[in-house]
């Protein structure tokens, strides 16, 4: 127990002030997580949207993501991580404002287009300022108690969601109107400061064959180019967390919206609770390649195993395993994606790895409702995990060349 302890506490050492205060603001924004978890559901039930157009309303969600994806890392690198990051929380509050307002698939798919564009936008800023307060040494730890906070709050928002959502869907996007503010005031209180706060002895230093290959656009990186799509396959696949899979509980399980938010929230608390340990040892026992490799397998297992019959605990170890699968390959994707940029071109670099993962918001939707509807939910559960297979095989061929 006490090894256990130490281990524990040895995953968090090395992190700075500003890493620890920006995942205190991803934790208050991410509270308010409740609005896309629940979209798809919003859609369906009270809206009454057939399965087609609510896949189509969450992949405009995934377009605004892509194009939000591409302006915040080209802002980043123009205009400063810290205007990028505040201006996002404070657009996002009348947008979650008005979004109730929308009823029908025309206006509610310009919306949630809106809604994602401004906060893909947010993603890369935040990645640079995550690696501009941390050291070469603790980069994959402060990306992971990023997301950890980011999780926790997952599991905050959508038990929160499933709350309000039994007495009116409205409440949700409020109430992350009411968190992407307090965010945004934090954030501003903290960091007003320190904008541009960049220690250069942070920044690796690269060989002159680095410089050459790296100074370019990531869209002329021909390896890197194979990574990032290979990112966007299981993204694809990890996705179907936020809009398949929730369909997948109400209309095969028959759960309510409560109960949803509870296997929502029991995700965050498994990613919260083990990911910086679990980092911690993957970064000393495994090779960066291996991490990914192991995290994507992990993640097909995980929709897999929903082919086979059973109820409440077969749901929760599939989510237990689409955990361990987004803790061993998501910080280890974006610590490559670092460290494959040069100084100046980090924006850049972490805006297209963000575009996988928005593009990925557009097909995931698109095409697990659409396969879900003609074939079955079984049939798309398998067709995740051959993917995820031949996404492994690519990682395990691309990554040790990065």
């Amino acid at each position: 127990m006490k090894a256990l302890l130490h281990l524990y506490l040895n995953s968090y050492r090395g992190l700075t002030k500003p890493a620890w205060m920006l995942a205190l603001i991803m934790l208050i924004n991410r509270s308010g997580a409740m609005v896309i978890p629940f979209l798809g559901i919003y859609m369906t039930q009270s809206l009454h949207f057939n399965i087609k157009d609510t896949g189509t309303v969450l992949s405009c969600f995934g377009v605004g993501a892509v194009l939000g994806s591409w302006l915040g890392g080209w802002l980043s690198d123009k205009v400063g991580h810290f205007t990028i990051q505040l201006s996002c929380l404070l657009l996002c509050i009348p947008v979650f404002c008005i979004l109730p307002e929308l009823t029908n698939p025309l206006s509610l798919s310009v919306g949630v287009f809106t809604l994602s564009l401004i906060t893909e936008t947010f993603r890369p800023a935040n990645s640079v300022s995550i690696a501009s307060y941390s050291s070469p040494e603790s980069i994959t730890k402060a990306f992971s108690l990023n997301r950890m906070a980011m999780n926790l709050g997952f599991s905050i928002g959508p038990a929160l969601g499933g709350f309000l959502a039994a007495f009116s869907y409205h409440w949700l996007f409020y109430g992350n109107a009411i968190t992407s503010g307090a965010a945004g005031f934090a954030f501003y209180m903290f960091f007003r400061k320190r904008r541009g706060n960049t220690d250069k002895k942070n920044v690796p230093k690269k060989t002159d064959a680095d410089v050459s290959i790296r100074s370019i656009s990531p869209w002329r990186d021909g390896k890197f180019l194979v990574f990032t799509i290979l990112c966007c396959f299981y993204s694809i696949c990890f996705f179907q967390l936020l809009n398949t899979l929730p369909l997948f509980y109400r209309e095969a399980h028959h759960l309510s919206e409560w109960d949803i938010g509870l296997i929502l929230a029991y995700s965050g608390l498994v990613v919260f609770s083990l990911e910086m340990p679990l980092v911690h040892i993957a970064a000393k026992r495994l090779s960066t390649s291996a991490s990914i490799i192991l995290g994507t397998v992990l993640c097909g297992a995980s929709f897999s195993i929903l082919t086979f019959p059973g109820h409440l605990p077969l749901l929760y170890f599939s989510m237990f395993l689409l955990c361990l699968s987004e803790i061993l390959a998501m910080p280890f994707m974006a610590t490559v994606t670092m460290k494959r940029a040069s100084e100046g071109r980090q924006g850049a670099y972490m805006g297209m790895n963000s575009l996988s993962f928005s593009a990925a918001h557009i097909l995931s939707p698109f095409l697990g409702t659409r396969i879900a509807d003609h074939f079955g939910f079984n049939i798309l559960w398998i067709s995740t995990g051959i993917l995820t297979i031949i996404t492994a095989l690519g990682f395990w061929m691309i990554v040790k060349k990065l």
